[in-house]
């Protein structure tokens, strides 16, 4: 057999479907992992018959690779990548590239960068989204790290990545070092922020309106082939439609407690790092930490009082209420991503595609959705949009669905039915298109405990100022930063 064309450790269900994707693509793929039984299961089963070469140790799979070598790392984030790393090293040539496919966070990519760059040789971290079935059929990927790496994987890449309905690959070059990954965290930021309001949708469906799961899952059916048409409103449709073999709904037997793995966190801590508004995810992620108290729920649900959800209304004119209220949050949500992502290139000097990320987007991972073509499309007039909101499309259809979206939210806080994502886009949007906020009170107040300092409206920005408010104080003022 031929040498192969790629490698690849890690031999869990993502690993399995990337080689069985690729070999499918018309690549041959050399595969190692550190339990070597799993090697031999693979290439006796699944494997079987196709153009994948089993290798039972690092320096095997290193002979067995078309120079330069290009290696995929497949496993958990964290120190077993920088283990396989050091592995990998002693083996490899100048100019050979280590990709690793994981979730890892950020700065330990921006790291290993660096690392891998001293020692002669070229690395890229590659953000993955689409779950096992994206790995088997195509994904959404996302790589940054080495410039120089990018025309030796790209034809392997962009082969086997998902492509958009006009046949576009979703996977292009995102940027320097850790770009590929942050964007990754960012999409699933995002992807946190989407299934939270698709959530407060579902309840304030079922407990406000009394909706059953049948006329939910037809609710989304039609929502499906409209604006809102992507793959969370999918799922969900078929989620609320689906019984088990004893006739049961299963989504009524499913335990409130979500758990999460950590990417939406680094995402709010994060925007928080950099200073930028991201309180639609961060909101999202707290839910999630709300849910997880189901203990002491219970418990408080027998003490604490509020009103009982009853909707006197027309229900068909609030449900399509809530479609337009999802769809201008959901518009929000995109907008403080891609904040974020602006923010993040200017602190990390990044060269970022904000168009192009739309693009590998639109298919194969979570968030897809017909939507991020106008995200495209508003990058491609305007490179240098500020936030999304501004652009002609999304501040004409924002502004079309900002009365049903402020219905809405009352509702949901007239019948004390939570609303924490949604009512935190609309409250982003009013604040954001708000051109004096109270923030001059705060100035005074941090001003007349900490001699902080302030700027004046009647003076030039940098000049700061100090008042002496009790006549108590002295003339002298903190310096002032910002954190």
């Amino acid at each position: 057999m031929s040498q192969a064309d790629i490698g690849l450790i890690g031999l869990a269900v993502m690993g399995e479907n990337l080689i069985l994707n690729m070999e499918s693509k018309g690549f041959t793929v050399a595969c190692f992992n550190r339990t070597v039984s799993k090697v031999d299961d693979f290439i006796n089963g699944r494997a079987k018959g196709k153009n994948i070469i089993g290798c039972h140790s690092i320096e095997e799979l290193a002979q067995n690779l078309k120079k330069p070598r290009k290696v995929i790392i497949l496993v958990k984030a964290g120190p077993p990548v920088d283990a396989f790393i050091e592995q990998l090293l002693p083996v490899l040539e100048d100019g050979d590239i280590i990709i690793d496919g994981g979730n890892s966070h950020f700065p330990d990519t921006i790291r290993r960068t660096e690392y891998v760059e001293s020692k002669g040789k070229l690395y890229i971290g590659t953000g993955v989204s689409g779950g096992e079935e994206g790995a088997l059929k195509g994904p959404s990927m996302m790589p940054g790290g080495s410039p120089k790496a990018w025309e030796s994987v790209k034809p392997i890449f962009q082969s086997v990545c998902a492509k958009t309905p006009e046949g576009e690959p979703c996977c292009d070059w995102v940027g320097e070092n850790g770009a590929g990954h942050f964007v990754k965290m960012t999409h699933n930021g995002i992807e946190y922020g989407d299934m939270q309001m698709i959530c407060e949708t579902y309840q304030i469906m079922k407990q406000g309106l009394g909706l059953t799961n049948q006329e939910m899952h037809e609710v989304f059916t039609e929502w499906n082939k409209g604006e809102l048409d992507s793959y969370l409103i999918e799922i969900t449709r078929d989620i609320l439609g689906y019984k088990d073999e004893e006739g049961n709904e299963v989504i009524d037997l499913i335990l409130d407690t979500a758990g999460q793995k950590g990417t939406g966190k680094w995402t709010a801590i994060e925007a928080l790092n950099l200073g930028q508004p991201l309180t639609l995810i961060g909101e999202a992620v707290f839910a999630r930490c709300l849910s997880a108290l189901k203990e002491e729920r219970v418990a408080a649900s027998k003490v604490l009082t509020g009103p009982k959800p009853k909707f006197t209304g027309d229900k068909k004119a609030f449900v399509d209420d809530l479609r337009q209220a999802l769809y201008a949050s959901k518009m929000v949500s995109y907008a403080q991503g891609y904040q974020l992502m602006r923010a993040a290139a200017q602190e990390y000097n990044w060269n970022l595609n904000y168009g192009g990320i739309a693009l590998m987007w639109r298919g194969g991972c979570i968030i897809r959705s017909v939507f991020l073509g106008k995200i495209k499309e508003a990058f491609d007039k305007n490179p240098k949009l500020e936030n999304l909101l501004l652009d002609p499309f999304f501040k004409d259809a924002v502004e079309k669905a900002q009365p049903a979206w402020r219905r809405v939210v009352t509702t949901a806080v007239e019948m004390g039915v939570p609303m924490p994502a949604m009512s935190a886009a609309l409250a982003y949007y009013d604040g954001y298109r708000c051109g004096r906020l109270p923030a001059n009170l705060l100035q005074a107040q941090r001003d007349y405990f900490g001699a902080h300092t302030y700027e004046r409206v009647d003076k030039p920005r940098g000049e700061f100022f100090h008042t002496n408010w009790t006549g108590r104080g002295g003339t002298t003022a903190a310096s002032t930063y910002t954190v």
